[in-house]
Formats: structure tokens, C-alpha cells, sequence
């Protein structure tokens, strides 16, 4: 009689033990599925957030080419961009998003606006203010997509110049 409790009891215990596994399993899948979605639509965020910043700096940009800042509504949404960034965002995105607005707004308080396309297109390279902000939001985006994000040396320095912040400060993500 010993011997069919124990049998019994064995085969119960086995499928116990099988259930748990099998719950532990799709519990820790499911898991890593979220931890993946999320970690995704993060960097979309990030991603299309970047691309609006870009998009107003552009627009607000091409403005102060050819006009003077009558109205600092011009650079509401510019600014409103570049909160949402401080909230997220690599000091050195920061810094490169912060010299884009220092950038558009020397430009606006120039006293002559006669801008000669021509010229221009000599030496497109001159117009794109964006260049460096586009690049570091790539390499941001690539190496978060990578799971091997870590800040430039080069950026932090960027950022203690521009912020004025403290080496080892910088650097420090959310």
C-alpha cells in the first residue's frame, strides 16, 4: 500500500512540478516580450522626437534667414521641443540642441538679412545647422536600438562647456 501512495504521490508532485515550470516559463517570456516592447517604443519616442525638433528647428531656421524675430511665438514650439529633450536626452544631444537655438537666435538679431541663394548653394554645407544634432541623435538612436549606449567623452566635454556642468555630471542618463 506504501508503495501506490508513493506512486501516486510521485506522479502528482511530477505534475506540479511540470505545471510550475511550464508557469514559470511563460511568466518569465512574456516578461522579456514587455521589457522588448517597451525598450521599443522608448527609443520611437526618442526617435520621433528628434525628428521634431529637427523638423521646427528647420522651419524657425529658414525664418531667421530672411526675417527679423517680430514674434517670440516663432520660438515657442522650438522651446517647447527642447524641455521635452531636457527631460530624456543625452547632455550632449542637449548641447547640440541648445547651440541650434543660440544659433537661430544670433541669427534673428542680425541687423542685415540679404540672403543670396546662390551663394548658399556654393557652400551648402554652411546652411545645415543641423548636421551635428542629426548625427549624434542617429548614433543615440543606434546605440540604444543596440543596448550599448554610452555617452562620447567627446559630447561630455561639449556639455560642460555649453551647461557648465561638473566632468562625471554630464554623462549621467535617465
Amino acid at each position: 500500500m506504501n508503495d501506490a501512495y508513493l506512486a501516486a504521490l510521485s506522479a502528482i508532485s511530477g505534475s506540479i512540478i511540470g505545471a510550475l515550470a511550464s508557469l514559470g516559463t511563460s511568466w518569465v517570456s512574456q516578461r522579456t516580450q514587455e521589457r522588448a516592447e517597451h525598450h521599443i517604443r522608448a527609443i520611437s519616442k526618442r526617435q520621433q522626437l528628434y525628428e521634431d525638433f529637427m523638423e521646427e528647428a528647420s522651419k524657425v531656421y529658414s525664418d531667421a534667414l530672411v526675417h527679423e524675430l517680430g514674434d517670440l511665438s516663432k520660438l515657442v514650439r522650438l522651446y517647447a521641443l527642447l524641455s521635452k529633450l531636457r527631460l530624456f536626452a543625452p547632455a550632449h544631444i542637449l548641447a547640440h540642441a541648445d547651440e541650434i537655438l543660440q544659433q537661430i537666435i544670433k541669427l534673428y538679431r542680425a541687423p542685415e538679412k540679404h540672403f543670396d541663394i546662390a551663394q548658399a548653394l556654393k557652400r551648402p554645407e554652411q546652411l545645415d545647422l543641423l548636421k551635428e544634432f542629426g548625427d549624434a541623435c542617429r548614433e543615440d538612436l543606434h546605440h540604444r536600438a543596440q543596448g550599448t549606449h554610452k555617452p562620447r567623452k567627446q559630447s561630455l566635454a561639449m556639455a560642460d562647456a555649453v551647461f557648465g556642468t561638473p566632468a562625471g555630471h554630464a554623462g549621467k542618463q535617465t
